[in-house]
């Protein structure tokens, strides 16, 4: 099987190498053990914006392919992975050292044991002492229970699965579910889209907790500039659903759009 790690950096000069060098190893482990019967070829596609510390030329001298993206936006960097990516199953990575890259493989077997559609991770329950801000973890609260209130009807037509962090950048994901949901935003609020994307379409999907770390470097996010824009998304994106199903047009069908523009 092909499988796709893509992970998107800026300026992660010193932490892309331990990042992937710690994916490697993983990987390597579990197609010796794991996946002995049917080794995971693996692509690393990093996604670069434009970074200016090393980050590509490191990122390449360990086996990936750099794909520069000039044009901002967290989003934009995936929908430009996604749209590169071969594999018939998908994993991302921050570049940071937040996620931990060696539970790759565990997560790709756990979604074909259980025949997944998607998985993603849940950062909140195991915390490392200052991998947030306080007001990171608040507006985490604010954003988790406002998707619980305002997708209820979703979240009970799915049997009452939910996501417990809807801002996890960490998943693993079957490429086929790209042809049947849609993608649109570039900034931020990408990794609640898609999250939202599967609830709403039904798709099989469960959550698992992760050990969550202290990033390498000086913190990219704002607490209030991208909890604003998530904020806006989630109620925008209902009041869309709710004019949809009014209109008697249902979930729209349109496929993803994650081809660079």
């Amino acid at each position: 099987m092909r499988a796709s790690l893509v992970v998107p950096t800026l300026n992660e000069a010193a932490s892309i190498g331990h990042v992937l060098d710690t994916f490697r190893a993983a990987a390597e482990e579990a197609n010796r053990h794991r996946f002995a019967s049917d080794p995971i070829d693996w692509e690393i596609l990093v996604i670069d914006g434009a970074s200016s510390d090393g980050t590509g030329a490191i990122a390449e001298s360990k086996g990936a392919r750099v794909i520069v993206e000039r044009r901002k936006g967290y989003g934009r960097a995936y929908r430009t992975g996604l749209a590169a990516a071969t594999g018939e199953v998908i994993a991302t990575l921050d570049g940071d050292a937040t996620y931990p890259a060696e539970e790759v493989p565990r997560l790709v077997g756990y979604l074909l044991d259980r025949d997944l559609e998607f998985v993603t991770t849940d950062r909140l329950k195991f915390l490392s002492a200052g991998a947030m801000t306080r007001e990171h973890r608040i507006g985490n609260w604010v954003l988790n229970h406002l998707l619980h209130f305002a997708y209820h009807r979703y979240v009970r037509a799915s049997g009452g699965a939910s996501f417990q962090d809807s801002q996890s950048g960490m998943w693993v994901f079957r490429r086929s579910i790209l042809s049947r949901i849609t993608l649109t935003q570039d900034g931020m609020p990408f990794s609640e889209e898609l999250k939202l994307e599967v609830l709403v379409h039904g798709l099989r999907f469960e959550e698992i907790p992760i050990h969550y770390a202290e990033r390498w470097g000086a913190p990219k996010l704002s607490s209030y500039r991208d909890g604003r824009q998530n904020l806006l998304f989630l109620i925008d994106k209902r009041l869309a659903l709710r004019r949809q199903t009014r209109g008697g047009t249902g979930v729209p069908p349109k496929a993803a759009e994650v081809a660079p523009r």
